[in-house]
């Protein structure tokens, strides 16, 4: 039954008493045993309004009352949502289209469609490429694992192109022309080819307008293949036939790069086979996800190939041309036209880079833009004439001969560069991306032409979101690049650091900064990496003696110090938040955890000098959080409960750890520790030297070798499985450092030796013996040089200064004397 509201009760209270005996009497015929006890407050309450005390009206309230239940329950109270006064910050990432941080917001729900430029596959990839692709997969990972978002990672492979033409030629024709199976070619034709191939160099390098290749063939002409023709040459002339071999092999070994060019500028044209260009690609494609492995870099999601997609590409580019902003020149050619595309007015072009479109942009600047976007091979003058505006730019290129070519619309040809990512990335996505990405040097053309294509393709202004560009990588604070001899592979950076240490270094950038990669840069990621580690072995030395989790062992209470330690650690998490909401700042992170490992071992360090055991929940935390965090960083793989593997670094990338070495063989290490720490003991109790040098030499010798350091603590021996290269390499500082030091005290001892010598030496006879003796041909009475070696008169400031050290060794010799010293 409704309840009486209250201005309805207001309003009874003025009726008469007759309808409120009414009002009472339907009530009661409907009322309910639940609601007995509301009604009769209601009827209180209507009483008390009406101002009357009619036996009727009382009598009915009595029926109700009567009706009433005996218990009364007691209605619920009303919940509140807790007042939260901390706003969480939300991911903002750093947009290139915008050049400033701005929230990210996915097209739809959490998923998100992210596309990043892959290789040109002509080549192997180098430590530039690791800039791109090792940072992009942090971004990727933090995405996913932190901020939960359904990533779609969608990457290409650019498997056509003039680098790939021209390199697979230049190593096919070479190849074919030291082929041994075949007759060799003499040494006269070696050294007319190798000039005629010089002659070409010298062309390219007064024709070339980068700096970094002008200095790189600078070097080749100087003191490359120019050198070893001329010492051929001479062997030639002096008939030294041993010598001819040996200078015709180091030509062709030093001349393979001017040579290849000239076999290609004078053979190219002939090749006619595609698997020439396919086995290229295929060779470096392979080798590049090898590396990308061995970085442990996660697989993408969807990977497109050129050579996969060129029908695509020719209805793509058909599409844009009946919008109107493409046309096709008489050679079969087409090209794109910025000037249609901008004079739309809902379109705009270079978007990510406006200032390198215009009139006011200089020529030779655009020239080399051109030159690296349209490919070498497609920049001759009839190509550059077939344009409308030098700014328009090649969807489709006429093949020439010795190039791969596609039948299409307008005769055969292949794929400009920038259409094959529209192309593919609209295949897999649709109209609209999420995410863009890729290197900071892709920002114009590449990417500007990309989102023009794509643009006009749709004829919508809208197609990427976020545009994200890594940082560019310094060698040495330097530039990379073979004229400076610091081109580095990944493989070979592989070969000094592992795949961790290189992306512990990543981290430590953030990802849009310029990355310094150098040994000073590289030691700060292994000082990093040792600190950590030593913090994990420590934690997980106290956790094997103290904390069993299927038991109430180590479960300890929580005193001031640790309620404030665990305050620190909550104040470090939201501040690890903070940092990656800012646009993934891993810089930040990495101080963070360094942060947390100075808490951690200052707390252990007060534990123990009291004699006491730390909390190891607590630090089973702290160490637990750092794995979590590395592990979302891929520098830990997702297997490891705490810490570093202690396997390979390979095997434990790709998961093999079912039954660690750590938990099979710390038991029985354990075991060795204890019997050695108590042992110890008594040898120091009892004074034992022999047993205490033992200890130590297991300590120091035996265990290291089998990847096992023990470290005598105040509290107890800590037990660390290390990398036993790692163990060795520390005993090798350790030794070099002592030996300094041992030196330095050496040093020190014979300075102050000769010193004390230096003052038994007579005043008269301090300047005439040792290195001060071939100084001076002349003295006077009391032995101070009045003449140098050469002769000359000495001045009065040099006799001034000789006097002044005659008087010191007169005083210090008078000295000795009086005491029976001096002899």
């Amino acid at each position: 039954m409704p309840h009486l509201k209250h201005d309805e009760i207001m309003r009874f209270g003025s009726q008469s008493k007759s309808y409120l005996h009414q009002i009472v009497a339907d009530a009661i015929k409907k009322v309910t045993t639940s609601s007995r006890s509301a009604l009769f407050k209601q009827f209180a309450a209507l009483r008390f309004l009406s101002s009357t005390d009619s036996p009727q009206l009382s009598k009915s309230l009595r029926m109700v009352q009567n009706l009433q239940p005996v218990a009364v329950k007691r209605i619920q109270k009303p919940w509140q949502v807790p007042q939260n006064s901390t706003t969480l910050p939300q991911l903002k990432i750093y947009n290139s289209l915008s050049r400033q941080k701005e929230l990210f917001v996915p097209n739809e729900g959490r998923r998100v469609k992210w596309y990043i430029c892959g290789p040109t596959v002509y080549d192997s990839s180098h430590m530039g490429h690791a800039r791109s692709y090792l940072s992009l997969d942090i971004l990727r990972r933090v995405f996913i694992d932190y901020f939960g978002y359904d990533v779609q990672f969608i990457m290409n492979i650019t498997d056509i192109d003039d680098k790939i033409i021209k390199r697979a030629r230049q190593r096919y024709l070479l190849t074919s022309y030291l082929d041994e199976s075949k007759e060799a070619p003499s040494v006269e034709k070696v050294i007319t080819d190798v000039l005629a191939a010089l002659e070409l160099f010298r062309f390219k390098y007064n024709d070339e307008l980068d700096p970094d290749k002008k200095k790189m063939y600078e070097v080749f002409d100087s003191q490359g293949a120019k050198k070893c023709a001329d010492d051929l040459e001479k062997s030639m002339i002096a008939k030294d036939q041993s010598g001819i071999e040996s200078a015709k092999g180091r030509l062709l070994n030093e001349a393979r790069d001017v040579l290849s060019e000239w076999l290609d500028a004078t053979h190219g044209k002939e090749i006619r086979d595609h698997s020439v260009f396919d086995q290229l690609a295929k060779t470096y494609e392979n080798e590049f996800f090898a590396d990308m492995a061995r970085l442990h870099v996660l697989p993408v999601d969807v990977l497109t190939r050129v050579s996969e997609y060129v029908p695509e590409v020719i209805k793509y580019v058909e599409r844009i041309i009946s919008n109107g902003y493409a046309y096709a020149s008489a050679d079969g050619s087409v090209y794109f036209d910025t000037k249609a595309f901008e004079a739309n007015p809902k379109h705009y072009y270079a978007k990510l880079v406006p200032e390198a479109y215009g009139t006011e942009v200089d020529g030779e600047a655009m020239l080399k833009n051109m030159r690296e976007s349209e490919g070498e091979l497609s920049m001759g003058t009839d190509r550059l004439q077939a344009k409308r505006s030098p700014n328009d730019f090649a969807l489709w290129k006429t093949s020439k001969d010795g190039e791969p070519f596609w039948d299409s619309p307008w005769g055969k040809g292949r794929p400009g560069w920038h259409i094959e990512c529209s192309v593919m990335s609209s295949a897999i996505t649709g109209s609209k991306l999420d995410i863009h990405a890729g290197g900071f040097d892709l920002k114009f053309p590449h990417h500007d032409n990309e989102i023009a294509q794509v643009e006009a393709h749709y004829d919508d202004p809208h197609w990427v979101n976020y545009f994200l560009h890594c940082g560019t990588l310094r060698i040495a604070g330097m530039k990379m690049s073979k004229s400076l001899k610091n081109f580095i592979t990944i493989r070979q950076a592989l070969t000094q650091y592992t795949a961790r240490q290189l992306r512990l270094l990543f981290l430590m950038h953030n990802w849009t900064d310029v990355l310094d990669y150098s040994p000073s840069t590289m030691e700060r990621a292994l000082q990093f990496e040792k600190m950590t580690n030593e913090f994990f072995l420590v934690v997980k030395d106290y956790l094997r003696r103290h904390y069993k989790p299927d038991s109430s062992q180590g479960y300890q209470k929580y005193q001031a110090r640790e309620l404030q330690l665990m305050e620190d650690f909550s104040k470090l998490k939201a501040d690890v938040h903070d940092a990656l909401c800012d646009s993934v700042d891993t810089r930040t992170v990495v101080e963070k955890i360094r942060e947390l490992i100075w808490l951690g071992n200052a707390y252990i360090a007060e534990k123990e000098k009291e004699g006491t055991v730390p909390n190891c929940l607590l630090l089973r935390n702290f160490a637990s959080y750092i794995t979590w965090l590395l592990k979302m960083f891929g520098a830990i793989p997702q297997h490891q409960e705490i810490g570093f593997p202690v396997d390979s670094d390979d095997a434990a990338s790709c998961g093999i750890a079912s039954t660690s070495k750590e938990t099979v063989v710390m038991p029985y290490l354990t075991a060795l520790a204890e019997f050695r720490e108590k042992v110890r003991n008594i040898a120091k109790e009892h004074k034992i030297v022999g047993i205490l040098e033992e200890c130590d030499r297991l300590r120091d010798e035996v265990l290291p070798e089998l990847g096992v350091r023990l470290e005598d603590r105040s509290a107890q021996t800590c037990v660390k499985l290390v990398d036993r290269d790692t163990l060795r390499r520390e005993a090798e500082q350790k030794a070099a450092a002592e030996k300094a030091k041992q030196a330095e005290k050496d040093r020190k001892a014979k300075e102050k030796a000769d010193k004390e010598a230096a003052k038994r030496v007579p005043p008269t006879e301090m300047f005439k013996k040792g290195d001060e003796a071939a100084k001076y041909s002349k003295y006077d009475e009391k032995g101070i040089p009045t003449h140098l070696a050469s002769g000359d008169e000495v001045t009065k400031s040099q006799r001034k200064k000789l006097e002044k050290m005659w008087e010191a060794q007169n005083k210090s010799y008078q000295q000795l004397t009086a005491n029976g010293v001096a002899k």
